[in-house]
């Protein structure tokens, strides 16, 4: 087609443009001689029939393109055409070589004439289905742009209005007309109208689509900001030409805002499944407030700070406060002391928080800085001073010209009991606080709180474990005759509970030592009790002067007795639910006994690791003892294995903490150890310092104990050893080799005692004893007279009356010596007493009244 253009001369013919109506509606002419055939076929004719001019030219058109069945009506009215009548009307046809009517055309038939006169005919044929579609994309269109229930614009290719709907003029003002012709800047701020043209720009360019485009504004009016999503595509004439970009708005707010609360409750979520994984996982305070804030900071809040109770770090026995009650006034009310424990900050260069305080000491108030570990005060009517003493969360804002937007000031609440305070703060530009925040603070410091206050009752049974276990071990460097003796300690570390390692030096008549290092099993207070009740038991067996093995029995049966029914301690339920156990008390014994006069030591083992013993010149070995059984298990008895130490050798008793660890095995430990006594001439607390320093004693999972001591034997010349026979006269020989000793030994002051005391023992071994009779006298730090004899019956102390003429004896022993007592031995029995020697702090001499107190 062709269109008539104005120029400066005048009209000229030109062709159509593109996006002209032929690009959209299918027509065709052709024209029918006076022969009815067809004489011309235009080029549109070929395009919508499929036929070419010279296929069609001289053809009848009714028997070419028309059913058989309508080719009669056909003909009348191709004859009627030319006869001088028009016509028009819908007329099916088909394409060559089909039977079935393939489409509807709308043909207009106008009559002519050729050069010679004669009727001819001039055919226009419209395709139906195009002005149909047509139709129906007019409709659609009309359907999208009046009826949708989103905005809707059409931008023309200089990125102007040029039609938009009714929705989009309900939410912007005005009518769907007033819009043409503005830009995206006469909506929207200028940051998003520049993106929203870059991105229209974009689409009119690459013919790619945008889809969900999020864009920002605000409606006439109206202050709330809305969220819309924008899809943009470009259109396109019939002939592919772009003509403009059509743009559908959808407003989201509600999405967002739902999207918004979904993403900040998975972020909360999320949030309290890392505080129940980091927060807690160590029992002292500092630490759990600082795992708090590694997970608020930057997660929840830009800045965060916690206090403490000072009382609750130093150990206080009563609780920070509870609210809720009269007695918050005070220690709970604001006024109590409060230490800084934690700072945390993700904005960078920012100073520690600062707050109305004071110092302890200052006396003065005013705004403060508060550093990490400062102790402070908040006032009375402060804000943090308020939610201490009320329990509940408050919301502060921030001041003009700071950097913090707003604060939450949480409360720690542990059990109804207030333990600290922890503030979150958002600076300016972030997101404020909302009421999810409030609930999440809340349940974030409240989670601090409990494991904070169970790590002050840890602290606290911790610390009273470790003094009932330090009170039960011996003092200071504990003495023995005849041995050098150092000894270590080191507990756990306070994440790890007391231990029931436990070691002992008990000094036996004859200047005896009995060596004692055991382990109950478990750990806490239970443990230490238990180690107190069997170290007690060890102490009054070992003053009955039995056997190893023998107080090993004993304290097996003691420990079965720690875990007996608790019997009538039940309670109502309990009961119905049938008997229970106590925990059951396990525990591992060496027992040793050294004889200083013959140097030789008698061991039993309750399921312990072997002793250590280190020869002069020799490695260190391990002592072939029978390790038993542990104690508390019972059915099986305990062996003796007697060892002759040499002069200068070394004995060790440990316990499993100092040679094992996850870190290495048994094997490695003991090695280790031995190893480390490999130079056992140096002095001996030398040589228990080079052992800790030597092995991994840093662990911190048990408690270590080690008992060392060094073989000295007493020297021959302070022994005293003779042997009487059964005779009345041995009584005036004792006397007299005692004398001798006696002043030997430059000990004269104690002559008149001893004679007398040795005169009543041998006289009582000869009138109840048995065999011959054996005296010995040992000088070490003090005084010891022994009279042995072959009976079993022991001695036993009585009050004489006042008619009675013997019976004062033991009185007079008893009365003049430090201590004195009898023991069974393999073959009889032994009676001792004991003096302290004169330099040393002797017994004072008997008064008149003790001495008159005997008749």
């Amino acid at each position: 087609m062709s269109e008539i253009s104005e120029t400066a001369s005048g009209f000229v013919w030109q062709s159509s443009p593109p996006g002209s109506i032929y690009d959209y509606i299918r027509v065709a002419s052709f024209s029918i001689g006076p022969d009815g055939l067809v004489e011309q076929w235009s080029r549109r004719a070929v395009d919508l029939f499929g036929v070419t001019a010279e296929e069609a030219r001289g053809k009848d058109p009714v028997e070419a393109f028309m059913p058989a069945d309508l080719r009669e009506r056909g003909h009348r009215r191709v004859k009627e055409i030319l006869d001088g009548k028009e016509w028009t009307g819908l007329v099916p046809f088909r394409m060559p070589g089909e039977e079935r009517p393939d489409g509807i055309a709308e043909m207009y038939v106008m009559p002519s004439e050729t050069e010679t006169g004669e009727r001819a005919a001039l055919c226009i044929v419209v395709d139906v289905r195009a002005l149909r579609r047509i139709e129906t994309d007019l409709a659609a269109s009309q359907a999208i742009f009046g009826q949708s229930p989103f905005g809707f614009l059409l931008f023309g290719t200089d990125l102007t209005v040029k039609r938009a709907n009714q929705r989009f003029a309900t939410v912007f003002g005005g009518s769907a007309d007033d819009h043409r012709g503005r830009t995206v800047h006469d909506y929207l701020a200028r940051s998003e109208a520049d993106r929203m043209t870059t991105a229209l720009r974009r689409v009119l360019e690459t013919g790619e689509s945008v889809t969900d485009l999020q864009i920002v504004g605000a409606a006439p009016g109206a202050r709330d900001r809305r969220h819309w999503s924008i899809n943009l595509y470009r259109v396109h004439s019939g002939s592919g030409r772009p003509i403009g970009v059509a743009g559908l708005g959808i407003d989201v707010t509600r999405r967002h805002n739902a999207a918004r609360e979904a993403a900040s409750a998975r972020r909360n979520l999320a949030l309290l499944n890392e505080a129940g994984a980091r927060i807690g996982n160590s029992l002292d305070l500092e630490a759990t407030a600082r795992e708090l804030l590694d997970v608020a900071v930057p997660g929840f809040c830009d800045l965060a700070s916690v206090d403490l109770y000072q009382g609750l770090l130093t150990g206080d026995e009563a609780p920070p406060g509870r609210w809720g009650s009269s007695h918050d006034v005070g220690y709970g009310a604001g006024s109590a002391e409060l230490r800084r424990v934690a700072f945390a900050s993700a904005v960078a260069d920012t100073p520690l928080r600062t707050e109305e305080g004071h110092g302890p000491d200052s006396g003065c108030c005013g705004p403060v800085p508060i550093e990490v570990g400062a102790v402070h005060r908040y006032p009375f009517n402060s804000p943090c001073a308020g939610a201490l003493r009320t329990g509940r969360i408050r919301t502060v804002p921030g001041a003009d010209g700071e950097l913090v937007q707003s604060t939450l000031i949480v409360p720690m609440v542990a059990h109804d009991t207030v333990v600290g305070l922890v503030q979150f703060s958002r600076a300016k530009g972030s997101e404020p606080f909302g009421e999810r925040d409030r609930a999440l603070a809340v349940e974030l410091a409240a989670r601090a709180a409990v494991c904070i206050d169970n790590a002050r009752l840890y602290r606290r049974e911790h610390e009273r474990a470790l003094i009932l276990q330090r009170s039960l071990l011996p003092p200071g460097d504990p003495e023995a005759a005849g041995l050098d003796i150092a000894c270590r300690y080191l507990p756990g570390t306070t994440a790890t509970e007391v231990g029931g390692d436990w070691f002992d030096v008990i000094e036996l008549p004859g200047h005896r030592t009995a060596l004692v290092i055991g382990d109950v099993m478990g750990r806490g207070l239970r443990a230490a009790v238990a180690m107190g009740e069997l170290r007690t038991a060890v102490r009054t067996l070992a003053q009955l002067d039995l056997e190893p093995a023998e107080v090993l029995s004993h304290l097996d049966e003691i420990a079965r007795g720690l875990g007996a029914p608790i019997g009538t301690q039940q309670s109502r339920t309990q009961k119905s639910r049938g008997p229970e156990l106590s925990e059951v008390y396990l525990a591992t014994c060496v027992y040793a006994v050294y004889d200083p006069v013959t140097r030789r030591c008698t061991f039993a083992n309750a399921g312990h690791l072997p002793p250590v013993l280190v020869e002069p010149g020799e490695e260190a070995l391990l002592l072939d003892v029978p390790p038993g059984m542990p104690l508390g298990v019972g059915g099986e008895p305990f062996e003796e294995v007697e060892v002759e130490l040499p002069e200068g050798a070394l004995l060790a008793l440990y316990t499993d903490g100092l040679v094992e660890s996850r870190d290495h095995p048994l094997d490695e430990g003991l090695s280790a150890f031995r190893r480390a006594l490999t130079d056992p001439a140096r002095p001996l607390e030398d040589v228990c310092d080079r052992v800790l320093t030597s092995l991994d004693t840093g662990h911190g999972e048990d408690d270590i104990a080690l008992l060392m001591a060094r073989i000295q034997g007493l020297p021959s010349e302070a022994v005293g050893d003779w042997r009487l026979p059964r005779e009345p006269r041995s009584v005036g020989r004792a006397r007299e080799l005692a004398r001798t000793q006696l002043k030997a030994w430059d000990l004269e002051p104690l002559v008149d005692t001893v004679e007398l005391l040795v005169s009543e023992l041998v006289t009582n071994a000869l009138r109840y004893g048995e065999g011959e009779i054996r005296l010995r006298l040992l000088r070490d730090r003090t005084l010891v007279c022994e009279v042995w004899d072959a009976g079993l019956v022991q001695p036993r102390r009585r009050r004489a009356r006042d008619t009675d003429e013997g019976g004062r004896g033991l009185q007079l022993v008893g009365l003049l010596s430090s201590s004195w007592g009898s023991r069974r031995t393999p073959r009889g029995k032994t009676v001792w007493f004991e003096l302290a020697l004169p330099d040393g702090d002797g017994t004072a001499e008997p008064t008149v009244e003790q001495l008159l107190s005997m008749f």
